[in-house]
């Protein structure tokens, strides 16, 4: 899809307006096309704690299977309390850094698939983003082949790409998904 350039994003994007109102459930009835441009608005705060805790995750759109039966089956199951992601539980360690821990299970909840987060080049559009950094001690190597990214599009709303890792420098985009910080 797009390919990472080899420069490293250093700063936090400059403040943008973000839009107050947003929810999961906006994000949900957003296209893969409008998640993309919302994505592209977004910026990165000025600092982790940002993310702190343990905001609600919520899978949005899934690449290609938008209008087909599978996606009217998954998106929507995906807002109920029995999807297994919950989300991700995120530790500042830094102004622009932290450390976080994937949430899954049905009933009994599980931390797992650790991940460290930096800002750095979007393989979207170039500009700064937080990424995930999944290539941790302990993942599975398909875990070590997934980079997700995310941008704050609403106060303590992100909204990311999860995407495959094609290449030392490519990515293809996977699906849509958000963590709600308010939640």
């Amino acid at each position: 899809m797009t390919q990472t350039s080899s420069r490293r994003a250093q700063k936090p994007t400059e403040p943008t307006q973000l839009r107050p109102r947003l929810t999961l459930d906006d994000l949900s009835a957003m296209s893969s096309a409008e998640l993309d441009a919302l994505y592209r608005s977004g910026r990165v705060p000025t600092d982790m704690t940002a993310l702190d805790n343990k905001p609600k995750g919520r899978m949005l759109a899934i690449r290609g299977v938008s209008d087909t039966a599978l996606a009217r089956l998954i998106v929507p199951i995906s807002k109920l309390g029995i999807f297994p992601w919950d989300g991700k539980s995120l530790t500042s360690t830094g102004t622009l850094t932290s450390d976080g821990i994937n949430r899954i299970g049905v009933g009994r909840r599980f931390d797992l698939f650790p991940f460290k987060t930096r800002v750095e080049t979007s393989v979207i559009d170039g500009e700064p983003t937080i990424y995930l950094d999944y290539e941790q001690p302990g993942n599975p190597i398909f875990i070590r082949k997934i980079r997700d990214e995310l941008r704050e599009v609403a106060p303590k709303l992100f909204l990311g790409p999860a995407m495959w890792k094609t290449g030392p420098s490519s990515a293809q985009l996977v699906l849509w998904f958000a963590l709600d910080g308010n939640a």
